[in-house]
């Protein structure tokens, strides 16, 4: 059966069983556009490109499916690369698709071309320019291969308009064959065997866990049953946040430059450290050479190219993070009989709670003074009992989130960690709407990022999708006002945003909900009534403008220098 270009795009994305795409047409695609108008395929409609890639983006991390997304050449392409690059940083699964000028116009600067493949290169984990319109099947069936197996990563697909109207036999490939493309899921039984061992003669272990452990498949189901059974303590990246119980015993909290006290001593002092699905950004590491110091190191990632990349690993373990905790699972039951792990690790267990119980993360929320951050996101955690799906944006209000809302299962936060883009959390807030139509969705945001994709309110409202934002209003670049009070004597050079819009009149003019609180006393009411509404919200709380994300690491300290309410500790 002979197709056009356009067609396999409709007829192959319906093999891969896509639901959903995000995107807004123009020229360059709109033979593409005109074949989904009566395809079974959803839709949605954003109002600017990054929009549509953050959106495919929340929808990925959500759901664990390929994210899609769909724009024109030139302008549209462009405007998607930062979305790209989130995702890449964060190995998440898109595929992104592109509409390109004619071949025969290639490279004579023709309206609207950009070399998008260049552009996106090194910030893909594969891209195509699509030239043969008998390729197009082979080539979508190759790029959602690519982009969920191993470690995961965007793909774009840069399409010709000449090649969506030409005409092929469609034929989808049952299986792919890509030679130099095999990732390693089964981990060697024999490092796995070296590991146990480590573990098994540890007196202070630390599992560190990150993201990979929540984009494997029942790797987070493993992981605690590992700690449980072994009384190991857990500690967290931001992007694994949800894959151990917030709520859990021997959960330490987040580690790196914002993360607790606890999590960052234990780190430190550990003599067995157990790396899942974590690169050791520096972040996490601060210092280097003092970093873990006294640790042995176990590093499981499905990356080999992230194992000992910044950190010199003892026992490097290729595979799934699934694979690998149920086969170290067995080989710990193996390795000695009779053990009592609980007695065995007590002394170290003791020490971490006294941590916990002397450097608890705190704050004073003042009856009649103004809003703490804190107090907004602890009051989300308690008014939706912690079943939200959270997405943030970045800078205080990310840091605030991962500290004080805690996430039970993996997939329920969504944010932007490797690259830090600001206007992440609202088009992704969108995507994992969409995705779950009758779940919560909160968006925690500052009033600088919600500004830099508030246009999206538009798709929200058009699309019916219930999304709450929760906009923690310091009339500053949070983040940046704070190393500048810290390390730059106070100069606040272009970090006052004090001429932002009215957030309340703003989502009005959209057709959605606007609530604001001023007072301590007025939180919880303007939460219950958002959670209320079947309609988007936006909360505006006008938190204390000069109040600071603790503990901190100044950057290039080694993370046992904390800064704790201005005092160092050692």
């Amino acid at each position: 059966m002979k197709l056009t270009g356009a067609q396999i795009v409709i007829e192959s994305l319906l093999k891969e069983k896509v639901d959903v795409v995000f995107g807004l047409p123009g020229g360059a695609i709109i033979d593409v556009y005109d074949m989904l108008y009566d395809s079974p395929i959803r839709h949605i409609l954003v109002r600017h490109e990054q929009g549509a890639v953050h959106m495919a983006d929340g929808y990925a991390r959500a759901t664990g499916k390929v994210g899609v997304a769909m724009v024109t050449s030139g302008p549209g392409a462009t405007n998607t690369v930062t979305g790209i690059a989130t995702a890449y940083m964060d190995s998440i699964p898109l595929v992104v698709i592109t509409g390109q000028v004619p071949t025969k116009l290639i490279g004579n600067d023709a309206f609207q071309e950009v070399d998008i493949v260049g552009i996106t290169r090194p910030c893909t984990k594969h891209n195509y320019l699509v030239k043969d319109v008998n390729e197009l099947a082979r080539i979508i069936k190759e790029a959602f291969h690519i982009a969920r197996t191993g470690r995961p990563g965007p793909v774009l697909i840069d399409l010709p308009k000449d090649i969506q109207q030409t005409k092929a036999d469609f034929v989808y490939p049952d299986e792919v064959k890509l030679p130099g493309y095999k990732p390693t899921y089964h981990a060697n039984l024999r490092q796995i065997k070296k590991a146990a061992q480590l573990l098994a003669r540890a007196k202070r272990p630390v599992i560190y866990a990150g993201g990979g452990v929540i984009y494997s498949q029942g790797a987070s189901e493993e992981l605690t049953k590992m700690a449980e059974s072994f009384y190991l303590p857990v500690t967290n990246t931001l992007m694994g946040l949800g894959s151990f119980p917030g709520n859990h015993p021997l959960w330490l909290g987040m580690l790196g430059m914002h993360g607790t006290y606890t999590a960052n001593m234990a780190i430190s002092c550990c003599d067995v450290m157990l790396a899942v699905g974590a690169r050791f950004d520096d972040r996490v590491t601060g210092k280097l050479d003092e970093f873990a110091p006294e640790a042995k190191i176990i590093h499981i990632d499905i990356d080999p190219s992230s194992i000992s990349k910044n950190v010199r690993v003892d026992v490097p373990i290729v595979g799934d993070c699934y694979d690998a905790l149920k086969k170290l699972f067995k080989a710990l039951q193996n390795t000695e009989e009779n053990i009592d792990w609980k007695e065995k690790h007590h002394e170290w267990l003791t020490q971490i709670e006294e941590w916990s119980r002397e450097h608890a993360l705190a704050y004073e929320q003042p009856p009649d003074g103004p809003i703490k951050p804190q107090f907004v996101v602890e009051k989300l955690y308690e008014l939706t009992g912690g079943e939200a799906i959270v997405a943030t944006e970045v800078g205080q209000n990310q840091m605030w989130a991962a500290q004080y809302y805690k996430f039970k299962r993996p997939r329920t936060l969504l944010t932007s960690g490797g690259l830090g883009t600001m206007g992440y959390g609202f088009p992704a807030a969108i995507g994992a709407q969409v995705a779950f139509p009758n779940k919560l969705v909160l968006d925690i945001a500052g009033d600088g990022s919600i500004q830099m994709n508030i246009q999206e309110l538009a798709t929200a409202v058009g699309n019916r999708l219930p999304v709450k934002v929760a906009i923690l209003n310091n009339g500053y670049l949070g983040m940046v006002r704070q190393w500048q009070q810290l390390f730059y004597h106070r100069r606040y050079s272009q970090t006052s945003l004090e001429y932002s819009p009215d957030f309340v009149k703003v989502a009005e003019a959209y057709g959605a909900v606007g609530l604001r609180a001023t007072k301590p006393q007025e939180v919880e009411d303007v939460i219950k009534k958002a959670l209320s509404i079947n309609a988007p919200v936006f909360m505006d709380f006008i938190i204390e403008p000069e109040e600071n994300v603790y503990p901190m690491v100044p950057a290039g300290a080694p993370i046992t220098k904390m800064l704790l309410g201005g005092t160092v500790l050692v």
